[in-house]
């Protein structure tokens, strides 16, 4: 008995099946990916802006009804991140919620996301301001927002552009607040028209912007010692005298307030052994942004 062995066409069938196949796949990990990270990505506001629509996740309590001014928190997240993902990580609506303010998650540009905090006159720059002011005042029209109570946080690269906007934007912040901020806008672009009060934290493990400062690669190209530049906004903002706390745990306080008492004072919150994260936050992965601390609750 003769035994009958397939012959070269239906090899190559298959062989072309398996390839169509393959193809299909690769194909549509892209699209999956790009699919998850729209989900992912999520926004429920936008505006145009010089023709370009720049879009924000907007996060109202169920508490608000109108009849009395509130609170506002702007919160920017960082390099590489997303609106969705800085309020997962700031956990600030959570907050809105039992206190009763407004939080907004704006979103940068670019791929990956980020903001142009580095280079005054720069179109993304300028750009960026021109967004997010009208952005409040969107808001401002909105809703019954408190023009008192406005405050800006970010986290990276939005804690540097919460830097800028309390540059251009001193008549409207009451105070801005940063975690692992990267501030590199030069002060000498910086004309404030009146101080603006400061709590930051960083920790002195972070391997993204180091504490002691260094040489960065992309545009910041280089980070300030962190505990020299808060100390620099301070005596800018006329806050001489500085108070050294001990240390709770992992955190120390560092604050300095002006001669005459004046309670709009500039904290630092040193963070020993933390990395690139949120302290109290949700976690970013440590792989990338270094150890987390869980302390949420600041010393003193």
């Amino acid at each position: 008995m003769s035994e009958t062995r397939p012959g070269p066409v239906p090899i190559v069938r298959t062989l072309v099946r398996v390839l169509l196949v393959v193809t299909a796949v690769l194909l549509a990990i892209p699209a999956v990916v790009v699919g998850a990270f729209l989900v992912a990505n999520r926004t429920n506001g936008s505006i145009t802006v010089s023709d370009l629509t720049r879009r924000y996740l907007l996060h109202v309590p169920a508490s608000y009804d109108g009849t009395h001014p509130v609170p506002l928190v702007v919160d920017l997240h960082g390099f590489a991140q997303w609106p969705a993902n800085q309020q997962s990580v700031s956990r600030w609506s959570d907050l809105a919620d039992e206190e009763g303010f407004i939080a907004v998650h704006p979103m940068g540009t670019g791929t990956p996301l980020r903001w142009a905090s580095h280079t005054p006159g720069a179109a993304e720059t300028t750009a960026d301001i021109q967004f997010l002011t009208e952005l409040l005042d969107r808001l401002s029209r909105d809703y019954a927002i408190d023009p008192d109570r406005v405050y800006v946080s970010g986290i990276s690269n939005g804690a540097g552009m919460s830097f800028v906007l309390s540059c251009v934007l001193a008549d409207r912040i009451a105070a801005i607040g940063t975690v692992a901020g990267l501030f590199t806008y030069p002060w000498d672009a910086c004309r404030r028209t009146r101080p603006i009060p400061l709590i930051a934290f960083h920790g002195t493990a972070d391997p993204i912007v180091p504490y002691e400062g260094g040489p960065l690669r992309g545009p910041a190209r280089a980070a300030p010692d962190v505990r020299s530049w808060v100390a620099d906004y301070a005596a800018r903002n006329g806050y001489t005298t500085v108070q050294q706390f001990p240390a709770q745990g992992d955190v120390t306080r560092t604050q300095w307030n002006r001669p005459d008492g004046d309670l709009a004072d500039v904290v630092l919150y040193t963070v020993a052994g933390g990395g690139h994260t949120w302290p109290g936050g949700r976690p970013l992965p440590a792989f990338i942004t270094g150890p987390r601390r869980t302390t949420s609750t600041p010393p003193g």
